[in-house]
């Protein structure tokens, strides 16, 4: 919580309100976004050996979890026009909002790890759909009750997990 996406869901949450058309759009741009860091995963799986990639993929876990623990701001404000409908406008503000996102670095590095990149982009835009979609439910009204900075601490500590069992387990 805190990321970029929920922030850039709460903000079309707010100003649109029409949480359908948001949602879909979240899914298309998520959809395309994580095949194309899958796919740039999978091809980096494809330059190294297996114990090269499994310190490549530990140590780039553990720089994901520290980075967790900065909230992000959305820097610019959404003044699109509606006249290219809010499906349209979600899907190509989340496609831009999620390069070199936390999540698409995560789905890079996945991608690089495990063989599937179906299952890879299937998993990683459920988990961006399951942190955005009760944000665009439940908009600015659930925000303030939200506790970020424990939920970004829970995320980091889960991406610090990964990375360690990436570098001391065996593949």
């Amino acid at each position: 919580m805190g990321d970029k996406t929920q922030l850039l869901s709460l903000l079309l949450a707010a100003r649109y309100k029409r949480p359908v058309p948001i949602i879909l759009g979240i899914l298309v741009a998520t959809l395309a976004n994580h095949f194309v860091a899958g796919a740039l995963g999978e091809w980096i799986s494809s330059l190294f050996s297996a114990d090269v990639l499994r310190w490549i993929v530990g140590g780039s876990l553990l720089a994901v979890a520290a980075w967790t623990l900065i909230p992000d701001k959305l820097d610019e404000d959404l003044r699109m026009p509606t006249r290219y409908g809010v499906f349209v406008i979600t899907c190509v503000v989340f496609f831009l909002a999620e390069i070199g996102d936390k999540t698409q670095i995560a789905t890079v590095i996945l991608a690089a790890k495990y063989q599937s990149l179906a299952l890879v982009v299937v998993g990683t835009t459920f988990g961006m759909l399951i942190a955005n979609v009760p944000v665009v439910y439940f908009g600015s009204a659930g925000a303030s009750r939200i506790p970020f900075r424990a939920v970004r601490i829970g995320a980091s500590l889960l991406f610090a997990a990964m990375g360690l069992a990436a570098l001391f387990m065996a593949s």
